[in-house]
């Protein structure tokens, strides 16, 4: 009978193993579970505000005057996403250039990309704008800053007759030749 018991406190001994292991891992699993639903949560509340926000922002009231944090104006200014349709799924940082439009309408970052291809005597590349706008020349900085002016092309701000060299718009009508 002596070898009947032992098997039976050997078999305890690994049941007891595999709960606590079990546990181990329902602990990791609902630490997990927490996170995500924490993640979701703010994914929820940005979605809601820049919903909220986009529904406050009228066709009039100026892009210059929000950033700035003014009331609108009683002159009414036309906005650069006029026309826009208002449903959130994402939200156009660069519009397309547009008779009358201003680099003002832009976020910093692309106006001052805008100003050193301005006062550059010819066609620069983006290692050249970035230490101009006060960024390190480092691999990736100088591949965010390419993504940018790749993306001022494509809307009309920009041109590049050579690839890689970015000029002011030559403006042909109403849209730069390169924009899509």
């Amino acid at each position: 009978m002596g070898s009947l018991f032992e098997e039976l406190e050997a078999r305890e001994v690994a049941a007891r193993v595999r709960v606590e292991e079990l546990e181990a891992e329902l602990a990791e699993l609902s630490g997990k579970l927490e996170m995500a639903r924490e993640g979701l949560e703010r994914l929820r509340i940005a979605r809601e505000t820049v919903a909220e926000v986009l529904a406050e922002m009228g066709p009039e009231r100026s892009v210059a005057a929000v950033d700035a944090g003014q009331a609108p104006v009683d002159v009414p200014m036309t906005s650069a996403y006029a026309g826009a349709e208002r449903q959130v799924i994402g939200v156009l940082t660069v519009p397309n250039w547009q008779p009358g439009m201003g680099s003002e309408t832009l976020p910093r970052v692309y106006r001052d990309i805008m100003e050193v291809v301005a006062d550059a005597p010819g066609p620069v590349r983006a290692k050249q704008v970035v230490p101009r706008i006060g960024l390190p020349a480092e691999t990736g900085k100088i591949e965010g800053t390419r993504a940018k002016l790749k993306r001022l092309v494509e809307r009309g701000w920009l041109d590049e007759d050579t690839p890689g060299m970015f000029t002011p718009a030559r403006r042909r009508g109403t849209i730069s030749p390169n924009s899509r």
